[in-house]
């Protein structure tokens, strides 16, 4: 039986992972509404308390897949212990505290994945590197693809020949036939399989054989999702377009901050996952639950002034950029989970807030403050693999373990 010092490292194991969650959600959960509060479609007080309960939801309905590569994808060779784990999120946390007090928003992956490899490296273990050059890849490319989406978005959002009551239920369509596919645990699936979506549970019921690979009921139901989701917005549009345009906007952020409660809750209970899953024997959910706690706490607590940060000092974006801003945000999110890859929500959604700005011009952007933000971007990846390493390592050398 384990002795009363495997209790005491659990319990502060899990103290340090309600610590990180609630950094994450007053730190990397704050951006999808930022967009709406800079378009003036909702308060700060009002964006933080809707982000609190939407990435808690997210969170328990999509978190597995990032927290199963948090704490077991960075490092071979060696079990992530629960001094380890409670050195990583320690670490983690520092930065992401450090980043909510500034006002300026820290990559919560960055911190975390970086703490995770040092930690591990520390414990004796070897590089995961075809997991970072994957990990890797998709970091470099999320500046250039959300920025570039929302450039693009925005520019055809301001085009005089293409009506508002066209051009924004469109886009409204991608975002309903994508939530028609996103994966959430609730939703019942066979066993040993991946989790389903509405439209991948729909077709299973009905069986229609395959065509060329392609299941021609989920196709059906994503169609009729997008339909539903242009009528509703066009009808919302052609009543009131500015009306349409900000009723979308915070449909739209509400569907982001639910994806970043599924693609960041991992990055706190990702170091628990052996302790947890294999030392405690409990279920997945159990630790889901926990980081959604984390989550709710911090959103309602801590993000008001990252949600201010974000909003006025990068962009003053209007509705429509706004909306520019948010849909890739959305795409790349739900991308990241079904690859179970960590992911910044930062990075993603100050990429469109920069995209959405541009398209109306640079004199909106704080270039000074982009590249002030991206070095300690950088600063962070490197500091915190070298203060996870150092951390466990003095923990190790004092405790024993």
């Amino acid at each position: 039986m384990p002795g009363v010092g495997f209790w005491v490292l659990v319990a502060l194991a899990t103290l340090t992972s309600l610590a990180t969650a609630w950094a994450l959600g007053a730190n990397s959960n704050s951006p999808p509404f930022a967009p709406a509060i800079g378009a003036n479609a909702i308060s700060t007080m009002r964006a933080a308390f809707l982000i609190g309960i939407l990435a808690a939801l997210g969170a328990l309905t999509q978190g597995g897949a990032i927290s199963e590569t948090v704490g077991a994808g960075l490092i071979n060779g060696v079990q992530i212990t629960s001094l380890a784990a409670t050195a990583g999120l320690l670490t983690a946390t520092g930065f992401m505290a450090f980043g909510v007090y500034t006002g300026y928003p820290v990559p919560a992956a960055f911190a975390t994945t970086g703490a995770m490899v040092g930690v591990g490296l520390s414990l004796g273990g070897d590089p995961a590197i075809d997991t970072y050059r994957r990990i890797g890849l998709f970091w470099l490319l999320v500046p250039p693809v959300s920025g570039g989406l929302a450039y693009a978005t925005a520019t055809v959002l301001r085009r005089d020949d293409i009506p508002e009551t066209v051009g924004v239920p469109l886009l409204a369509a991608v975002v309903g036939g994508i939530v028609a596919n996103v994966r959430l645990g609730v939703i019942p699936s066979p066993p040993d399989a991946a989790q389903s979506s509405v439209a991948g549970f729909v077709a299973r019921q009905i069986g229609a054989p395959t065509v060329a690979g392609v299941d021609p009921v989920t196709v059906l139901v994503t169609l009729l999702a997008a339909a539903a989701w242009f009528v509703a917005v066009r009808r919302r549009t052609q009543a009131s377009a500015e009306g349409g345009i900000r009723s979308f906007l915070l449909v739209l952020g509400s569907v982001v901050a639910f994806s970043s409660g599924g693609s960041q809750v991992g990055l706190a209970t990702g170091p628990l996952e052996n302790l947890y899953g294999v030392e405690l024997g409990l279920p997945g959910i159990v630790l889901l639950s926990l980081g959604a706690a984390g989550i709710l706490a911090g959103a309602w607590m801590g993000a008001p002034k990252l949600l201010q940060a974000t909003s006025r000092e990068y962009a003053q974006l209007g509705a429509r950029r706004s909306i520019a801003a948010l849909v890739p945000g959305f795409i790349i999110a739900q991308l990241a989970i079904g690859l179970g890859i960590p992911i910044s929500f930062n990075n993603i959604i100050i990429s469109g807030v920069i995209g959405g700005g541009l398209a109306g011009g640079s004199a909106g952007v704080s270039r000074r403050k982009i590249g002030v933000t991206l070095l300690f971007w950088g600063i962070t990846l490197v500091a915190s693999v070298a203060i996870g390493y150092g951390l466990y390592a003095a923990f190790a050398a004092v405790l024993g373990g």
